[in-house]
């Protein structure tokens, strides 16, 4: 079985849209030569998909109830430092029947909510834990947290979520396949580039970019960083790839 992006096989649709139509255009394009196939994942492979995405589901959930119950005590005049551990202050506020600057009813209903950041951060532990165990078991995995700024969610999402590596000639046609390249929009012997196109899986695409800002920030002070990276950082900011003019705009204040 051959799996092609529907993307790609859209521009082969002749007019309409039938069954008849779309596999006239599936079978045109199945047979370029340069048409790139999805590779097949597998069973271990979409289970790990699975174990990564129900991660993510909780700490959306967490971060939602986070806010919601920031946002209620912050009504009351009881506010507490940014980031997730300071959230224990709030929940311990919430937890203590003797603190009497909680209305009985806002307790009552507060307390789901702080069950509900409880019981997803115990959950995610759990998930995450199970992570790293099977990145320290898989080969592959292991020797992807020896890079620099890759722990075990980022190896375990890129061995999930790339099934075939090998299908990519270098590290460019990887980062352009996870829509961390410039978007490339060029005519008449005139190259323009854009922005990151993000055309890729958006978790994995932060996950490594959230790695790369981790070693960039530790790389300014650590004397044993690479001296390529620092002399990087000495000729362009941490978040620009590459110098180049801002091209203005037909009708635009030329901000961007």
């Amino acid at each position: 079985m051959r799996l092609i992006p529907p993307a790609y096989v859209k521009p082969f649709v002749k007019r309409g849209k039938t069954d008849a139509a779309d596999a006239e255009a599936i079978s045109e394009a199945v047979i370029r030569k340069t048409m790139r196939i999805v590779p097949i994942k597998t069973a271990e492979q979409q289970a790990a998909a699975m174990v990564l995405k129900t991660r993510a589901l909780l700490v959306r959930q967490r971060t939602q109830a986070v806010n919601a119950l920031r946002a209620h005590l912050a009504e009351l005049g009881i506010i507490a430092a940014a980031g997730l551990a300071k959230v224990e202050a709030l929940v311990a506020i919430v937890r203590d029947q003797t603190d009497a600057r909680l209305p009985a009813a806002a307790r009552f209903a507060l307390m789901a909510v702080a069950d509900e950041i409880e019981a997803s951060a115990d959950q995610i532990d759990r998930l995450e834990r199970a992570i790293v165990v099977e990145a320290k078991r898989d080969e592959d995995m292991h020797r992807l947290t020896t890079i620099p700024g890759v722990g075990a969610i980022t190896a375990a999402t890129i061995k999930a979520l790339v099934p075939d590596p090998g299908g990519f000639k270098s590290a460019r046609h990887f980062a352009a396949w996870l829509g961390l390249t410039p978007r490339s929009h060029s005519s008449g012997g005139k190259e323009r580039l854009g922005r990151i196109s993000k055309m890729g899986n958006p978790e994995l695409r932060a996950l490594l970019v959230v790695g790369a800002t981790a070693v960039l920030r530790g790389a300014r002070n650590d004397a044993r960083a690479r001296p390529w990276l620092k002399a990087l950082l000495a000729r362009r900011p941490s978040r620009l790839s590459r110098s180049r003019k801002p091209t203005r705009r037909r009708g635009s204040s030329g901000r961007f």
